[in-house]
């Protein structure tokens, strides 16, 4: 495992209409005050994201994965340290953040196309705002579904959706929480594809979290593995994993498999003796 957390890799060339942005954590922590008990769940976490990267943030259960995210998002401040995004601290709700959660949170009364519209930018024009949404449902597989209504696709089709809706704010950075931690296993890998796919047709940088270790494999540049040293202390950045091969990977791979064992030791999972 390496832990290079402040270096990320070189940019690649990217050549899609967005700009992808670095994404960087200075010693960030966060405490939360309840019953006049102050408890903190991350302290002292750096870790640098190239723009363009793809990286994935596992741990235990309630490590404060989610956390850091929202931090990323604007939607929590930090209590420590900062982040910045493109170089500027994120202050409030950043408009250069996207994120998507493992619920699709569509508006039941509007249709897919109308749900998507609802991530343009503030001001985008009718007639390139349409094109942008008919090319994001073009890309999600959507297009013949876009007149239909929530509640009237299945939980992949709106998930999609809610990924689209993401896309729609052109955001310089993709935060997802969980996106398909709610669908059964097969939905599961295709939405794992369709985000490749989208990657490579909308290269921004992405902070994926997840509890699925195979999914980190198969999707991530680099996974951030947060632990505690003692169960009662805060989560900090435990070690940092260069995933080795090109997208899209085999996910029989040996060398996948491999690494697997060892993220999953890292998560505290025992090793099977035979």
């Amino acid at each position: 495992m390496t832990a290079s957390v402040l270096t990320p890799p070189a940019a690649q060339e990217r050549t899609a209409g967005m700009r992808a942005l670095e994404v960087r954590f200075e010693r960030a922590g966060k405490t939360f005050r309840s019953g006049g008990v102050d408890r903190t769940v991350l302290a002292d976490v750096s870790f640098a994201v190239a723009p363009g990267e793809v990286v994935a943030i596992l741990g235990p259960s309630g490590c404060g994965k989610s956390t850091l995210l929202r931090i990323a998002a604007g939607l929590e401040t930090a209590s420590a340290g900062a982040v910045r995004v493109d170089g500027t601290p994120v202050s409030g709700i950043d408009p250069r953040c996207a994120v998507a959660f493992q619920e699709p949170r569509l508006l039941p009364w509007r249709n897919l196309r109308d749900n998507v519209a609802l991530g343009l930018p503030r001001g985008t024009g009718r007639r390139a705002g349409g094109a942008v949404v008919d090319r994001l449902l073009e890309l999600v597989g959507l297009a013949g579904h876009a007149g239909h209504r929530p509640r009237e696709v299945s939980g992949g089709m709106a998930q999609r959706a809610s990924l689209a809706r993401a896309l729609a704010r052109t955001p310089g950075v993709l935060l997802l929480d969980e996106p398909f931690g709610a669908l059964d296993a097969l939905t599961r890998l295709k939405m794992q594809d369709l985000l490749l796919d989208v990657h490579a047709a909308e290269p921004t940088t992405v902070l994926l979290v997840t509890h699925d270790v195979d999914e980190a494999l198969q999707l991530a540049d680099r996974i951030l593995v947060l632990g505690r040293e003692d169960a009662a202390g805060p989560a900090g950045v435990h070690s940092v994993v260069t995933v080795p091969g090109a997208r899209p990977r085999d996910r029989s791979s040996a060398a996948l498999a491999a690494l697997r064992g060892d993220l999953l030791a890292a998560l505290g999972v025992e090793r099977a003796h035979h």
